[in-house]
């Protein structure tokens, strides 16, 4: 099993960081920004899988389904991050997008050694949490050997779920049943075997591309602007002032006006505003067009032409 381990590809030294322990602070620092630097080429080559990858995940939330990530280790604490960050962004419910880690909540701060060794947990979690066939589970394993990971993925595969694969692994490397599998073969590590450096960047950025591209699917952002937000505290009620002034060119107290009556839901401050309803009717309207704010805003206008 060591030989085998030893061959991966984020387990290889860097032939630019050799001499990394003798090394100036500045040489260490430009060597890794250097290294930083080709990770987004490395994604950017893998955008077809990308793509399909969010494609399963808008057909899963169109059916009320879920965004399941698994990890372990760094992977793990990344897709949690991505994970807790879409309902306040979003204002999407928390069960939307899931993040698991290998032994559970405590290894977000403190390694549990081991947890990541059992591929029964990773099926047992997926009978826990109730996958489904609308459901997206996204495994992600740096390496790609990750057994909670791959444990996972069968289970959710038998399960009917979709599933998604990440790894910075050479993809000629996986052998391993899924509906996309996304390689971003980052490379060696500056440190080697430290793969929440480029490995844990890249993944990062593939995670947020399909998280926050759902969402915009789902009505969640009004050109770039994130409508879907309720302000519940004071940098909240100021960009939703803000974004409604923007995009009504009304003043800043108009904005807070209507953000009052809209009991601070910018989507129904919008409509109230283009369609001169009262809040209710206007949260009725949005029910329409499943919250779009683009579409329900354009019948608005068809419609008072």
């Amino acid at each position: 099993m060591a030989t085998k381990l030893g061959k991966l590809l984020t387990e290889q030294r860097n032939p630019n960081s050799m001499n990394l322990d003798s090394d100036s602070i500045r040489d260490i620092l430009e060597i890794i920004n250097h290294e930083d630097q080709l990770i987004a080429k490395c994604v950017a080559e893998q955008m077809d899988d990308i793509e399909q990858a969010t494609d399963l995940v808008d057909k899963a939330f169109q059916q009320d389904g879920r965004l399941i990530y698994v990890g372990a280790g760094s992977s793990g604490r990344l897709a949690v991050l991505d994970a807790s960050e879409i309902p306040p962004t979003y204002n999407a419910s928390p069960d939307r997008v899931q993040g698991f880690i290998a032994g559970g909540d405590t290894a977000l701060r403190t390694a549990v050694e081991g947890a990541e060794d059992y591929p029964e947990d990773g099926r047992k979690l997926m009978d826990e949490i109730g996958i489904c066939s609308s459901d997206v589970v996204m495994g992600i394993a740096t390496s790609g050997v990750t057994p909670f990971v791959l444990g996972s993925l069968e289970r959710a595969r038998e399960l009917r779920a979709s599933t998604v694969f990440f790894t910075c692994a050479d993809r000629s490397h996986i052998d391993i049943d899924v509906d996309v599998l996304i390689s971003v073969p980052v490379g060696p590590e500056v440190v080697t075997g430290s793969t929440r450096m480029k490995s844990g960047t890249a993944t990062k950025m593939v995670l947020n591309m399909i998280s926050t591209t759902a969402m915009i699917k789902r009505g969640k952002v009004y050109e770039n602007l994130m409508v879907d937000l309720k302000a519940t505290n004071v940098k909240l009620e100021d960009r939703a002032r803000r974004i409604i002034s923007t995009i009504t060119s009304c003043s800043y107290e108009e904005a807070s006006d209507l953000l009052a009556s809209a009991d601070n839901y910018v989507k129904v401050a919008l409509v109230m505003y283009k369609s001169n309803a009262a809040a209710e009717e206007s949260r009725l309207y949005l029910d329409r067009f499943d919250g779009n704010v683009r579409q329900a805003v354009a019948e608005i206008e068809k419609t008072s032409t």
